[in-house]
Order: C-alpha cells, then structure tokens, then sequence
C-alpha cells in the first residue's frame, strides 16, 4: 500500500501551526544546534553569525536564495566528542546515521538524497568521495558547519543535487589563547582535547594547533576504537591588503567495528518468526580477522589580497589524501531462526585528490544598483586505488554467539584505479535595489574520467563531458526583517558507475525550484525560516534488480517538500526547532526502484524541538538545564515499498554549568533508551539508531 501524497502547502501550514505550539510543549533536544542563522542581531547572538557556503562570499544568510543551515562554534561545543554525522542530526532537511552507529562513516542525507559522498566540502573545497574511500571530519577541528540545500553546481561543480555540507576549520585569532577538554560517556569511550594559539611580538604571525586524542568501548559489544588528530594552521599578515594562512592535520584510526548496520528487516524493525529480535548490541564480526587503520592527511594554504578596497583577490588549495586498510565480518541481512549469515570483506584504498580555486571579488555601482561580483575558476583531481575482495563465513546465532569461524582466502572482484579531472569557470552577482535583491549564477564546467580496470582491462572505460549549470534568485529585504524570496538553480554531478558492458553512465543532473520566507526580527535574537522546493534529479544509477552488483539507469527521481525552522534567545531561554516534510517518488526507473515507487531511507516527517534555561543569577548562576525531543518519522525499507521503518521519538537532556574560564557538562541522548532502526537500504540492509549514550564533560580556558 502506497501513502498517497498530501499538497506541500497544506503541509507547510500544518509545520507552521506545530512550530507556534514548540514553547508550549518545550520538548526540544539541548543539542538542536543545526540552526539557520543569520548576520546580523545581537552580538555574542547566534544570529550575527555569516556564512559562505551559498555565495563563497561571508554574507547574512538572508541574502542567498537558497535555504542555509549553520551550526556555530558554541553549538558544536554541546556535542562532546561528537561525529560530524551527529552534530547534524537535528538539520531540517538533513537525515543523518542512515546505516546507524557507525564508527568509520558519517552517513547523512540532504532533502532526501544520499549526500555523504559527493556532497562534502571543506573550507569550499571538496572532500570528494566514492567507495570506501572516504574522510573523516572532527568536529573538534571545526569552526562551524554550514549546509546549502539544493543545487550548488553554480558554485562547487559537481555535487549531489540535495545539497552539500561545508566544514570550516579553525583558523589563527588575533590573540593568545588555550582550552583543554576531557570527557568520557557510558560505554567507556573518551576523550582529551586541547585548542590553542598565540600571535607573535610584531602581531604579523599568528598561529593555531589543535588536538585530540580519543578511544575505548562502543555500544556494540567488543568494539572499540583509538584515533588521534592534529591540525595546526599559521596565518602571515605582511601588510594590511596580504594575508596568506598555512595549515594541515593528520589523522590516525583503528578500530574494531562497531556492528549495528546492515541487519536484516525481520529480526530489527519487526520480529522475527518465535519472536526473536536480533540484540541491538551484538557483534557479528570475528576479532581475529577485524581490521581498520586509517591514515588521513590534508595540507593547504588560503591567500588573499586586497586589491583597492573594491576589489580582491584570493586563491585556496588543498592536497588530500586517505590510505584506508580494512578487513570487517558483514553481515548477509538473512535470519534463518536465530542464525545470521555472513561473508568476510576486505580491501585496500588510496585516495589523493588536489582542489585549487582562485576568485576575483569586486563591490561597484551602476547607476542605482550596488553589485557584489565574483568571478572564478576552480580546479580538482581526484584518484582512487583500490582492491575489494570477499569470502563466505559461517553463520552466527545472535541469541547466543559463538565466535572464532574460519575465514578462508579472500575472492578478489574488483582492482581498479579511478580518476576524475574537473575544470570551472563560474560568475555570480549579487545586485541590489534599494532593498530588492537579484542573484545571478553561471558555471561551465569540463569533466574528464577514466576507469582502468586492472581485473578485466577489456571493461576500462573513460568519458570526457561538459556542463552548463545556473541560478537565479530574486529577495526582497522589508524594514521589519522579513525577506521573501524565490530561486531556480541546476546541477549536475559526474558518474563513476558502469553498466555491464564497462560503459560509464552519463552525469547526473538536476535542478530544484525553490521558495521561502527568511525573518530577522529586530526586537529578539533569532531567526526564522520556512521554504518549499520542488528537486528533479536525472540520469540516476542504482543496482540492476537482476544483477546486485552490476548497475542500471534509475531514471528521475522527484522530491518535493517544506522546512521550517527557528532559533530565539528571549531573555534567559534560548528556543530551538526543525521540521521537515518530505514527498519522494521515482518518476522513471529501469532499476530496482519502480516508477512511482517512493526512494527508501527517506523519512516523510522529521522533527526536533528543543529548549534551554540558563540562570543567569542567584544561587544557581551559570547553570543552563535542557530538554529535548527528536522524531524521524516512517521511511520505505524496499523498493517495492511492501515494508516501512517504524516511526520513533527520542528525548534528550542536558546540564551543563559555566563558572569563570571553566565548565562542565552532562549529555544524555535517547534518555529512555529506545531501541529503533534508523533506516532500511533493502530488506536486508537496515540498521539500528543510537541507543541512550550519556557523556560527561569537563572544559577550562587558560
């Protein structure tokens, strides 16, 4: 049975009403902290902060056409020794944790596309990403997170049509400063952290070195983890036009698995026949095979020079690269009575990639309109090596599992090395009038990709493409804080898949319609937001329904859908929430998925309210207490849409303490430890969500 689909502005309405009521019910999670925010307001506020992720220009969020979400500094910090997947959580428009607790991957969709591999950047550079090669963002290194939801070819080149996440790291301050970090949680897992930095006598050398040091236990029984990061940047100012800024980090990471993804559907979302329910901690690997050693490295430079005051020039680079070893027990997503079957994986992957973008900005006047232009060209290789291999294990009883199965040599299927080379020329200008607001965007990108398949060199393949890619938007800026507008932009984003002949598919494209309605109220700190969009996306690849692992063109996929979402500070309580509602369907199919069918992992409703108190005198001064609640909502778990994931509601609490230049904290998400699944790829491919993870932590700036 089908959900039949309601209009998106009755649903927008009903999201509106429910927002109005979130004081009242005061059930919002501590860490709702994935706010849209703005540019100006009141200082120390969250709304005074800016963003560049919808413009590569630091401006007021009100200004781009698109629907921005950032997540501050002060935000970050009340997720102790968080992934960057779960400081999104509650994002209108993001889903994140599809796969469930996952130690080695963020997993995160943007208005119901998969966007965890294409749709990552880093200080606007991308952080491209297919297969197992993937990196890893701590939010300890981060300044804050900023999400642009739809299209930003315009800006990026190719990137997922739903939108893509831009980490900004820490940089250098104009000052000396120090601040350590511990904490620990419920499983055992901690963590020590120091950030600081200094400016030299003559203050045009600055410098910053962050850290952090973490390890110990997982939900999942016998795993756990032990990873380390550095980051250390150094900014030189010769003269008050030039400023040029230095940095790179290393991580390292092993692990033993975390286990709780890629379960069957009967056995997780529903009981398996003699209700049996596979535990939600168990682990389903073999320690002796277990393997994961990550070595990630980034090294780049931000230069930037004023020309004349009207006119500037930056350029930012980056060098990337990740060596990833991994062996893991999966599981097959198949419950015959209480036994779970299994293969044994394994691969080896090298990853480099190289981004440069150089832009010219200028600020001038024609007549009565003030324009803001930019124009740039950007540049990106990346390539990956990698060897994937698998092998048949036994089963495991998952009532009562009994390890030290044999693992028999690995069957190697895949051994190749990929290459992407992307070329973009792009122009924006953002002009007004008075206070009307015109964005215009255009980009030409040029694609070359190649497949050297070292397994069957007959099935090496390559493809060299060109893309035109545009936006429009048009804003209108009121005296009392409200700015409607309205946008169309397109994307596109290369492929890296071959159907069986060893053909590359096609670039995906789309384009999404867009409208909505910013409000910075002049007499609080806060901001709201609600929009609605239409996204079409093309040329789509998935699994070939006959042939798992051989791909085929899906089609076009639509979404439609509405968010609203408001940040305030009213006196000592700050008021936060997120909603978001989401139609999906596949409009033409030749894979797995059929037309009219709706996408799985795709939740129709999700929500999150959120509340905070902070005593700001008396006995309890410094304290802040708060109160949460998280629901995702229901989502397909087949293709033939025979099956849902179950809805579930979490709550959250906090208390948190600030006295002089010291803190502490303590964090309970899932506070009644309900067991639910997050998301389901298939009926054999569903994973469980976090259960209650508590986290004290202790901080003190020096």
């Amino acid at each position: 049975m089908r959900l039949r689909a309601k209009p998106v502005f009755t649903h927008l309405l009903l999201l509106s009403t429910a927002l109005a009521a979130g004081p009242v019910l005061a059930q919002g999670t501590t860490q709702l902290d994935a706010l849209v925010v703005d540019g100006g307001g009141t200082p120390g506020g969250y709304a005074q902060v800016q963003t560049s992720a919808g413009s590569k220009l630091s401006v007021a969020v009100t200004k781009i056409p698109q629907s921005v979400s950032v997540v501050t500094r002060d935000q970050l910090d009340q997720y102790p020794n968080a992934s960057a997947a779960q400081v999104l959580r509650n994002t209108a428009g993001v889903s994140t944790e599809t796969y469930g607790t996952d130690a080695d991957t963020d997993w995160f969709y943007i208005r119901g596309f998969q966007a965890e591999q294409t749709g990552v950047f880093m200080d606007g550079l991308p952080l491209y990403q297919t297969g197992f090669g993937t990196f890893l963002v701590d939010p300890f290194l981060l300044e804050q997170v900023e999400v642009l939801k739809g299209p930003a070819s315009v800006l990026y080149g190719g990137a997922s049509v739903g939108g893509i996440v831009n980490f900004t790291g820490k940089r250098p301050r104009d000052e000396r400063f120090l601040r350590t970090e511990t904490g620990i949680n419920n499983f055992g897992n901690a963590y020590i952290g120091v950030d600081g930095g200094d400016v030299l006598a003559d203050g045009d050398l600055a410098y910053r070195v962050t850290g952090k040091l973490s390890g110990g236990g997982w939900e999942t029984d016998k795993a756990r983890d032990l990873r380390g990061v550095i980051q250390g940047s150094a900014t030189w100012s010769p003269s008050e036009q030039t400023e040029l800024t230095v940095y790179g980090s290393y991580q390292n990471v092993g692990l033993v698995h975390t286990s709780s993804g890629f379960l069957p559907y009967v056995g997780t979302a529903i009981d398996a026949p003699g209700g049996v329910r596979i535990p939600r901690d168990l682990y389903y690997g073999e320690e002796g095979f277990d393997r994961y050693d990550r070595q990630q490295v980034m090294l780049g430079y931000e230069l930037e020079h004023d020309i004349n005051g009207d006119w500037s020039v930056r350029q930012n680079a980056r060098y990337a690269g990740v060596n990833l070893i991994e062996d893991y027990i999966y599981s097959g997503g198949v419950l015959t009575g209480s036994e779970l079957n299994r293969f044994a994986f394994g691969h080896e992957t090298q990853v480099g990639t190289v981004s440069i973008d150089t832009q010219l900005e200028g600020h001038f006047t024609t007549g009565a309109l003030d324009h803001a232009l930019l124009l740039g060209f950007d540049y990106k290789h990346y390539g990956i090596d990698e060897r994937q291999g698998f092998a048949a294990v036994d089963g495991l009883d998952v009532l009562n599992p009994v390890y030290g199965a044999a693992i028999p040599p690995l069957f190697y299927y895949r051994d190749d090395v990929i290459t992407m080379n992307q070329a973009g020329f792009y122009v924006q200008d953002q002009i007004a009038f008075d206070s009307l607001i015109l964005t215009l965007n255009g980009r030409y990108d040029h694609v070359w990709t190649a497949i050297d398949n070292r397994m069957t060199p007959a099935n090496s393949a390559s493809r060299e493409e060109g893309n035109f890619s545009g936006r429009v938007g048009l804003a209108y800026e009121f005296d009392n804080g409200i700015t409607p507008y309205v946008s169309y932009a397109t994307s596109f984003n290369p492929s890296l898949n071959t159907d069986a002949a060893g053909n590359l598919f096609r670039s995906e494209t789309g384009e999404q319609w867009e409208a909505g309605i910013k409000y910075d109220p002049a007499f609080f700190d806060g901001l709201i937001t609600a929009s609605i969009f239409n996204i079409n996306r093309n040329n789509v690849v998935g699994p070939d329904p006959s042939n798992p692992l051989v791909q085929a063109a899906v089609g076009q996929v639509n979404v439609r859908g509405a968010e609203l979402e408001a940040l305030a500070n009213v006196s000592d309580f700050t008021l936060r929430g997120a909603l978001t509602y989401l139609e999906a369907e596949v409009l033409q199919s030749a894979g797995a998925t059929p037309a009219g069918n709706s996408p799985v992992q795709v939740p129709t409703l999700t929500a999150s309210l959120g509340i905070d108190y902070t005593f700001a005198d008396g006995a309890f001064e410094g304290l802040t207490i708060g109160a949460g609640m998280r629901y995702l909502g229901e989502s397909w778990a087949d293709p033939a849409n025979t099956a849902k994931v179950p809805d579930a509601a979490l709550f959250d609490a906090s208390l948190r303490y600030e006295k002089d230049d010291w803190g502490v904290a303590l964090n309970i998400n899932n506070i009644f430890d309900t067991s639910y699944v997050s998301s389901c790829q298939s009926l054999t491919s569903c994973g469980y969500g976090a259960g209650r993870t508590a986290t004290v932590s202790l901080h003190k700036s020096w």
